[in-house]
């Protein structure tokens, strides 16, 4: 009993401290920072979305199994968005102007030289001549008979839509005439744009037309036969809603609408040439360039804020 009570008694205290990083508590932090920065990714990308995309990611949090096949992509894999609803409308129009067609004996017998298709761009309608000459008087930019009544019929149905419209004019590769300031160019934006007149003079809005496009014999119909008079057509194509089309694979001459960039004329294309070496009147002169003191100040603003960050030089 003597020695235990002379033996000192050793108190062990434990200071419980941080747990440093072995501790979880910065996972929760770091999960509400992903978190935050996705919601300002998703915003980022709503803001710079078109207004369709904007009402369909509306639309799904207000019904999601109502809206879910709102929006679709192309066949082609593009990535080009494409609303079935409008393909639904353009199915429904195209069903709608074959059976008018039909209904009308003068224009019944045309249905052969009438192809009306459903592409990634929109409904496309294409007035394709013959041997005589359909719709067109031959070698003239003229409406027959029949092209009017045609275009009439379109013009009724296309009136009412809020879709943009684009015409192209196209030939085949028989030379026009010896005339060298007049050629297929001129012939095939003339055609285009007679029929965007006839088209405008019977309710089609001044802005449903986008553009008025002349490619002579550069798309043609029948690549095996340039002369096939299938090559000489019209095409009208009503757009997709939001105006998405694909973009032109040749160059083309532009009648109204954005002008494209000149391409330098084929060699033995006697008129080109002469149009390309016309003078274009005075060149307008270019805007001056900045000062060259704008860039200094801008590499001072970016070397003081590389200072202020943490390991920046000072």
């Amino acid at each position: 009993m003597a020695d235990n009570r002379s033996r000192p008694i050793i108190v062990i205290k434990k200071i419980a401290g941080h747990g440093g990083h072995h501790g979880g508590a910065w996972k929760v932090a770091y999960a509400d920072f992903v978190t935050a920065l996705m919601s300002l990714f998703i915003v980022l990308w709503l803001m710079g979305a078109s207004e369709k995309v904007k009402r369909a990611v509306a639309g799904y949090f207000n019904d999601p199994k109502g809206t879910a096949a709102q929006l679709g992509t192309t066949m082609t894999g593009t990535g080009e968005t494409v609303s079935q609803a409008d393909q639904k409308n353009l199915e429904q129009l195209k069903e709608k102007l074959e059976k008018e067609i039909k209904d009308k004996k003068e224009l019944e017998k045309l249905m052969k030289q009438i192809e009306i298709t459903i592409t990634s761009e929109g409904l496309r309608i294409e007035l394709i001549e013959d041997t005589n000459g359909t719709f067109f008087q031959s070698g003239s930019a003229k409406l027959s008979g029949s092209g009017q009544a045609l275009l009439v019929l379109l013009a009724a149905e296309l009136k009412t839509l809020p879709n943009g419209l684009l015409i192209e004019g196209h030939t085949d590769a028989a030379p026009y005439s010896a005339d060298t300031s007049y050629c297929n160019w001129e012939l095939s934006a003339d055609r285009a744009n007679a029929a965007r007149r006839l088209l405008q003079q019977n309710g089609v809005r001044s802005d449903q037309v986008t553009q008025v496009r002349g490619y002579a014999d550069q798309l043609l119909r029948v690549k095996s036969n340039p002369y096939d008079p299938s090559n000489r057509r019209i095409s009208i194509l009503v757009k997709n809603a939001d105006g998405s089309t694909l973009p032109p694979t040749r160059s083309v001459r532009v009648v109204s609408g954005a002008a494209p960039a000149v391409t330098p004329p084929k060699s033995g294309d006697a008129t080109a040439s002469q149009r390309a070496n016309q003078p274009q009147g005075p060149a307008k002169p270019l805007p001056s360039a900045p000062p060259p003191a704008a860039q200094p100040a801008k590499l001072g603003a970016i070397q003081r804020l590389m200072g202020i960050l943490p390991g920046g030089k000072k």
